[in-house]
């Protein structure tokens, strides 16, 4: 199971990606095809081309650290993709939703309620 920090934000890959990759590849695609900073302390997440697998990129103490989960059945339900988009932005839910095997396209966050501006 993974955390998050307060600070840390959940970025999805929107490419198919090949996750023979390790650590150095995955770092690279952040910095070339996401254009981030990969010791930002983000999470940044990658699926395979057959949409089975995952891997989460990020960097903890002094290391890169990687997540990967291959899925026995079925494939990973993403989120609603925009046209051209290189990224989708998560939420630390909505990663543990995805990971858990959720099907993001078919929920819906209730909004949250904020005070009355005074």
């Amino acid at each position: 199971m993974l955390t998050l920090a307060g600070h840390a934000r959940v970025y999805l890959a929107t490419g198919a990606v090949d996750l023979r990759r390790g650590h150095d590849g995955l770092c690279a695609l952040v910095r070339g095809t996401l254009a981030l900073d990969p010791y930002a302390g983000h999470l940044f997440v990658f699926v395979g081309r057959r949409g089975d697998r995952i891997k989460v990129l990020f960097w903890d103490h002094g290391g890169f650290v990687v997540y990967y989960k291959r899925l026995a059945q079925g494939r990973f339900r993403l989120p609603i993709i925009p046209a051209a988009a290189d990224r989708v932005v998560l939420d630390g839910t909505e990663l543990a939703m995805l990971l858990g095997g959720f099907d993001l396209r078919r929920t819906r966050r209730v909004p949250a309620w904020r005070p009355a501006a005074a």
